[in-house]
């Protein structure tokens, strides 16, 4: 990846990083019971590791759809 990235690509990373965030600490209590003792990562929604996982995709402007014998297929 380059060194200098524009701003649109930076607020895109910014927000791909804030989706895979845990869940804040008071939200287990309120969803699971207050009993309950689990990992705050558990009810995360995007599970996703730098490593493991790249969002390419995501960040890449997404083309036309083309429509082809009536089915629509995504250029990617």
């Amino acid at each position: 990846m380059a060194r200098n990235k524009s701003l649109s690509k930076k607020l895109r990373l910014g927000k791909q990083q804030r989706r895979t965030r845990w869940t804040p600490f008071w939200v287990i209590p309120k969803a699971l019971g207050k009993g309950k003792r689990v990992h705050p990562s558990r009810l995360t929604r995007v599970k996703r590791s730098w490593r493991r996982t790249k969002i390419k995709r995501a960040i890449k402007r997404k083309g036309k759809r083309k429509i082809k014998y009536g089915k629509i297929r995504r250029k990617f």
